[in-house]
This record gives C-alpha cells, sequence and structure tokens, in this order.
C-alpha cells in the first residue's frame, strides 16, 4: 500500500496513518491486493485538528464500500482504534463527545464554528513532554461539560472549554490566547486551541455572528475557515 499527497513533505508509507489504515483493513478483510491511496490535504497540517484521522477513518469507509466487505459501523471503528485513537471519532464522523481513549462516543447538538491557524505549527510530541514535565493546576470540567450536554445547553458547555496544553505554551506561541480573545470578542460562546494546535476554535451560537468573526480575523490570518458541526455521518 503506498499513498501519494499534495504535500511534499508528508510521508507516503506505513509512517502515513492512511496507509497504515489501509493495511490493517486489507488484513481483517482477508484480502491481498494493494491500494494506492491518492490524498489531497485541506484540513490544515499540524494544527491539532485531525487531518490524518480523518485521513485514515476516510480509507476505512471507502475501503469497505469498495471491496464490499460490509463491515458494521462499530467494527470499522474497531479498526480505526488500531491505527489512531481519533480516528474511531472520525469514522463516525459529527460532533462527538469522545471518552476512554477516544473510542467510547455521545453525539452533541450542531453550532457553527469558526477556525482560524496562526502561521506557525506547533510539535505534539514536544508538548507532551511539556505537560509531562510539570503539573496541571486546572482540569477540564468534564462533569459540568457533561451536564451542558446533557441539557443541551451550548453556552453553558461553552463556558467550560478549557485545554490544558495551553497552559504549557511558550511566548511565540502567545498568538493563540490573542486568537481566542479576538473569536470571543467577536462573540463567541467559548473558544479554545484545537488539541495540540496551533489551531484555534470558537463555538457561536448563530451563523451571522460566526460569519463576522471569520471576516475579522480573515484579514490578518491566510488559514481561517467559517464551517460547522455535523451529524453522525453514514456507513
Amino acid at each position: 500500500c503506498r499513498a501519494e499527497t499534495n504535500r511534499s513533505y508528508l510521508p507516503c508509507g506505513a509512517d502515513n496513518v492512511a496507509v497504515r489504515a489501509a493495511q490493517v483493513f486489507l488484513a481483517r478483510a482477508g484480502l491481498t491486493c494493494g491500494v494506492h491511496i491518492r490524498l489531497h490535504k485541506r484540513i490544515p497540517v499540524c494544527a491539532g485538528l485531525g487531518g490524518g484521522s480523518s485521513d485514515a477513518a476516510a480509507v476505512l469507509r471507502a475501503l469497505n464500500r469498495l471491496t464490499g466487505a460490509d463491515f458494521s459501523r462499530a467494527q470499522l471503528e474497531e479498526l480505526g482504534a488500531l491505527v489512531g485513537s481519533d480516528v474511531p471519532y472520525c469514522v463516525a464522523g459529527g460532533t462527538m463527545l469522545a471518552e476512554g481513549r477516544g473510542e467510547r462516543l455521545t453525539p452533541v447538538p450542531r453550532l457553527p464554528v469558526v477556525i482560524c491557524k496562526p502561521d506557525f505549527p506547533i510539535s505534539t510530541p514536544e508538548l507532551f513532554r511539556r505537560v509531562d514535565a510539570r503539573t496541571s493546576r486546572c482540569r477540564p470540567d468534564t462533569e459540568g461539560i457533561c451536564a451542558a450536554l446533557a441539557d443541551g445547553d451550548m453556552p453553558k458547555l461553552a463556558r467550560r472549554m478549557y485545554n490544558v496544553f495551553e497552559d504549557v505554551l511558550t511566548r511565540r506561541e502567545g498568538e493563540i490566547a490573542a486568537i481566542k480573545s479576538r473569536l470571543l470578542d467577536g462573540g463567541a460562546l467559548g473558544a479554545v486551541m484545537s488539541g495540540t494546535g496551533s489551531a484555534v476554535f470558537g463555538l457561536f451560537a448563530d451563523a451571522d455572528s460566526a460569519a463576522y468573526a471569520k471576516r475579522r480575523l480573515a484579514r490578518d490570518y491566510a488559514e481561517c475557515f467559517l464551517t460547522e458541526t455535523i451529524d453522525r455521518l453514514e456507513v
């Protein structure tokens, strides 16, 4: 199995999670054929947005249809977990509360989202080293978030959004806090860095306020996007 991409710096062999997903799928399906994968990357790279995991999930879903293997969603999610913790979430699609390693998923309501990525990446291994080297004083209010989800109270949920990785950002990465502030000033219910960054996202109550915030940020940032959360995908 091999991949080709429109980003020359990305691996094309077994180091690419999409290729690993194909290998896992073929092995489980008992198939001996090879797979050539063409990846056109549009999700910002090194942004904490799960681009690699979504590539792997797309490969699993595509091979399920192309080969007629007819694996269920649960089976595809199980295969995804062998590739990476975020892959089952991407197989299911939609906006989810992820628990465990990311394999236990519960759907949540839809909302407009603005995503803004500053012009620098953040190394995921380096950020994990920084977190492991210190004692975090704050933790996300998981119980409060779950209660807000159960009530369908998105403002309550947004107020509890928190990312421990933000606690170990360097001065150079301080621009992330500035983007968060601009999203909140633009009407976001809440804003937080996505994963290990460097992208930041804001949740909005309505599309108009989201569009306004996006227009303001797009004056200064090339990678700025107006989108929305989605429902669970069909297998």
